[in-house]
């Protein structure tokens, strides 16, 4: 688990003529993403692990300067590039708290131990996370509301216990 690659942003845009990138972050906080290096970024023109990243905040959005790329039109081959990082990179979750890409692909099962899928992804809606549970033939949206809906989740198993009804 520790050597999957997690992928924490995209660079979506160029900025200015030295080489810097417009950057979208899936980190919180968005700043958070230049505290893990080495990025490796993945896009049409193969694989390439930047080992130094300057970045800083602009308006409502990041941008970046990654070492090697030192103007626009280098910086341009870059557009679309995911960022990822090794797993191991992450600190240790607290207890209670999990990472998202931890939980996707873990089985989900009710109390009475029907299996409803695997945990496809997981988005935010402001009140609470949600789990996108599918089985091959359907899709179910459940709240990531410990105690309530989730009762469990081991990870050792690969597996998330929940308080809800197959036919919802």
């Amino acid at each position: 688990m520790t050597d999957r690659l997690v992928e924490i942003g995209r660079i979506v845009g160029l900025y200015g003529v030295q080489g810097w990138v417009r950057l979208e972050s899936f980190t919180e906080p968005r700043k958070q993403i230049f505290r893990y290096l080495p990025w490796l970024l993945g896009g049409s023109g193969g694989t390439a692990e930047i080992e130094e990243v300057q970045g800083r905040e602009l308006g409502n959005g990041l941008v970046g300067k990654l070492s090697g790329y030192d103007d626009r039109d280098a910086a341009a081959t870059l557009i679309g590039a995911t960022i990822r990082i090794r797993r191991s990179q992450l600190p240790q979750a607290q207890r209670g708290e999990y990472y998202w890409t931890d939980l996707e692909g873990l089985e989900v099962v009710t109390l009475e131990g029907v299996s409803l899928g695997k945990v496809s992804h997981l988005f935010a809606t402001g009140a609470n996370d949600v789990l996108v549970v599918r089985d091959g033939t359907r899709e179910r949206l459940i709240p990531f509301v410990p105690e309530r809906f989730v009762l469990e989740v081991d990870l050792g198993q690969g597996r998330i216990s929940v308080d809800w009804d197959p036919d919802f």
